[in-house]
C-alpha cells in the first residue's frame, strides 16, 4: 500500500469523523428546537455559531492566541466569525493536499505525490489565512488612524454644543458611517455593550485594548477622562489632534524621502545606459574604426 492510498485513507477517516460531529450537534440542536416548538430551519449564521460553541471549535480557537487577538483587531469578535476562520484555516491545508493528490494521481499515475511535496502545500495552506488576515488588520489600523484624526473636530463640535460623550458617541455612530465606517463599527459594538448595562468607561478602555491602535487609545482615554469629570477635556482633544496632524506630516515626509531615494536608484538605473551611450558611444565607435582601418 502506497503512501497515496494511505493519505487518501486517512483523509477520509478525517473527513468522516467531522461529518458524525456535525451530525450530532445539528441532531441535538433539532431536538432542543423540537422540545421548545420552534423552527429547525437551517441557518449559517446559526451553524457557525454552533460550531463556535462546539468542542471541536473551542478546541481550533484556543490554539492560536495571537489569532483570536488579529480577530479581536479585525472586528471579528462574534462566535460565528472565528468559527468561520477557524474552519478556513483547517480546511484550506486538506483541500489543498487533495487537490495536489487528484493532479499528482492524474499526472504520474499509481506513484502519486511525495509525502514531502504533501507537508509543504499543507504547511502553505495554513499559513496563508493568517498572513491574510495580518494584512487585512494592518490595514484597518491604518484606516483607523486617518477616521480618528477625522473624528476629534466632529466630537469638539458635538461637545461644544452642550452634548454628553455618551450621545456625542452615538451620533458619530450613526451619521458616520459613510465617512468613518471602521471607527463607527466599532462605536456601534461599544454602545450595544453599553445598552446592555455595562459601563461606558469601562467599555472605552476594554475597545481601546482591543483595537490596539495608539491613536483610538489615546483619544479614548480623553473621552474615558471627559465622561468622569464631565468638562475640561477640550484642550486635550484639540492638543490631540494637533499631535495627530504632526504624525501625520512627518509620516508623509518620511514616505516623500524614501521616495526620493527609490526614484534615485531607478534614475541611476535607467539613466546611466542611456547617458553612457550618448557620452562614451562616439568614442567607442572612433575607437572600433581605428582598429577597423588598422586591419
Amino acid at each position: 500500500m502506497n503512501a497515496f492510498i494511505i493519505s487518501a485513507l486517512l483523509q477520509l477517516a478525517l473527513a468522516v469523523l467531522l461529518l458524525v460531529i456535525l451530525y450530532q450537534a445539528q441532531q441535538q440542536r433539532r431536538s432542543v428546537h423540537h422540545r421548545l416548538g420552534k423552527s429547525a430551519a437551517v441557518d449559517k449564521e446559526r451553524l457557525l455559531h454552533e460550531f463556535g460553541r462546539s468542542r471541536l471549535g473551542k478546541k481550533g480557537l484556543s490554539l492560536d492566541v495571537e489569532t483570536m487577538k488579529l480577530l479581536d483587531q479585525l472586528g471579528w469578535r462574534k462566535n460565528s466569525r472565528k468559527a468561520l476562520f477557524v474552519a478556513i484555516q483547517f480546511g484550506l491545508p486538506v483541500v489543498l493536499v487533495v487537490l495536489l493528490q487528484l493532479i499528482g494521481l492524474v499526472l504520474e499515475g499509481e506513484a502519486g505525490v511525495s509525502w514531502l511535496a504533501m507537508l509543504f502545500v499543507f504547511g502553505i495552506g495554513y499559513i496563508v489565512p493568517k498572513r491574510v488576515l495580518a494584512s487585512a488588520v494592518k490595514k484597518r489600523k491604518q484606516r483607523l488612524v486617518v477616521e480618528i484624526e477625522s473624528a476629534l473636530p466632529l466630537l469638539r463640535i458635538l461637545f461644544e454644543v452642550g452634548m454628553v460623550v455618551e450621545q456625542a458617541l452615538r451620533i458619530l455612530a450613526v451619521e458616520g458611517r459613510q465617512i468613518l465606517p471602521e471607527l463607527s463599527a466599532e462605536l456601534r459594538l461599544l454602545l450595544q455593550r453599553v445598552d446592555a448595562g455595562l459601563d461606558l468607561q469601562g467599555e472605552l478602555h476594554r475597545t481601546a485594548q482591543l483595537v490596539d491602535v495608539d491613536e483610538v487609545s489615546d483619544c479614548f482615554v480623553v473621552l474615558e477622562q471627559l465622561s468622569r469629570q464631565g468638562s475640561g477635556a477640550m484642550a486635550s482633544l484639540q492638543a490631540m489632534k494637533e499631535l495627530l496632524s504632526e504624525r501625520r506630516v512627518t509620516a508623509l515626509q518620511e514616505k516623500i524621502s524614501k521616495m526620493s531615494a527609490k526614484m534615485s536608484i531607478v534614475m541611476v538605473g535607467f539613466l546611466f545606459p542611456a547617458l553612457m551611450i550618448v557620452l562614451a558611444g562616439p568614442g567607442f565607435i572612433a575607437i572600433i574604426r581605428a582598429f577597423g582601418e588598422m586591419g
